[in-house]
């Protein structure tokens, strides 16, 4: 199903060259989150498709409300040249099957060359589950949904762009619980890996992430380092990134340690560069000390190498400046030649910190200059 609401998106897509910050931007539309019945769009990811198109999916909320919990559901859009520029319409993905909303994308190309999406179903503050589709047509249909967590009933964080494939095949996602049917609400969220290895057919849970401490955790995310360890990073509240490491392909972990990672209570985003080995992080390069809920500005927004696993950064650059800018949740995807980053990038001031969405390309190359 093609909807025809592109021109009501508030979806901006930016250039970057080298050097210091660019602001050059072709916007697709100057309204941040003022189109009719479409209050936000956030939390997408992408893949390359076998014929040369790239393909987005993103939360598209409807109604009146940009709260997590307001109705949305899953539309993709199509780039034709590397993500220089997207299709004018959107493509309904999924539609809203929670009974609040679907959200919060993760595509992943399989070992067996299917595409997996991965996203969370919501039907209450008590009830969030992580679902997966296949589809074996480059995304032009999909199989149905299962979820990837049935040992457990709660409410689930997968963020976008979370969910990893190792060298040996088997998926692995990182969650946050945050609630049961028989617990109140904990910001510090308790942390756990599923893993697979049968391409999400049947999922293991991990034991929970230990963490002993007071820090605050949410939102985890996952890297494969070259010694062939699990690097856990997370979202936490004591003005740095937290992590966690497994030795054994998400099993156990090692108990939550700060990093030296500078951040508010806000997500970062690392990946691989495919041709350096390197890897590329995006977060927001802050020293807020403010632990209080959702007071950390997620503002600039920062991109940083580290040619040693994470163990040290370098070449780190702001490619948002805005002091009244909102930017997080950071799909990155590789190319031949480019990175594409898809963000929100709203603006604290005009409330609209999770309405637009952003992508912008760079070279590869210019990531080290």
């Amino acid at each position: 199903m093609v909807l025809d609401r592109f021109a009501r998106i508030p979806l901006d897509v930016a250039g970057y060259g080298s050097g210091s910050q660019d602001r050059r931007c072709i916007r697709t539309s100057t309204a941040a989150g003022t189109g009719d019945n479409n209050p936000r769009n956030s939390e997408g990811d992408f893949v390359s498709l076998k014929d040369g198109r790239l393909l987005f999916i993103y939360s598209h909320y409807t109604g009146k409300s940009t709260d997590d919990h307001a109705p949305a559901y899953l539309a993709g859009r199509y780039s034709r040249d590397g993500g220089k520029t997207w299709s004018a319409q959107d493509r309904l993905i999924v539609d809203r099957e929670g009974d609040m909303n679907v959200m919060s994308v993760s595509l992943l190309r399989l070992r067996s060359g299917k595409i997996a999406l991965f996203y969370l179903k919501k039907n209450s503050t008590m009830d969030c589950i992580p679902m997966m589709r296949t589809s074996s047509d480059e995304g032009e249909t999909w199989s149905q949904p299962t979820a990837c967590i049935t040992d457990k009933k709660g409410y689930f964080v997968l963020n976008n762009n979370r969910v990893i494939q190792l060298k040996n095949g088997r998926l692995v996602l990182a969650v946050a619980l945050h609630r049961t049917p028989e617990t109140a609400w904990e910001n510090k969220a308790t942390l756990f890996s599923y893993v697979s290895d049968d391409e999400g057919k049947t999922w293991t849970t991990s034991e929970p992430v230990p963490n002993p401490t007071s820090i605050v955790t949410q939102e985890p995310g996952l890297i494969e380092l070259k010694d062939g360890r699990i690097m856990m990073f997370i979202r936490a509240d004591q003005g740095f990134q937290a992590l966690s490491f497994s030795a054994d392909q998400g099993k156990t972990w090692s108990a939550v340690q700060n990093s030296d990672i500078h951040s508010p209570l806000s997500p970062a985003s690392i990946a691989r560069i495919p041709s350096t080995g390197d890897l590329l992080m995006v977060w927001n390069n802050n020293k807020t000390t403010d632990k209080s809920w959702h007071k950390g500005a997620r503002t600039p927004l920062t991109i940083a190498i580290s040619s040693d696993e994470g163990k040290s950064w370098k070449h780190i650059r702001d490619i948002e400046i805005d002091p009244d800018g909102w930017y997080c949740y950071t799909a990155i995807h590789f190319t031949a030649k480019d990175v594409l980053l898809g963000y929100c990038a709203g603006s604290q001031s005009a409330k609209t910190h999770l309405s637009v969405l952003q992508i912008r390309k760079m070279n590869q190359k210019s990531l080290y200059k």
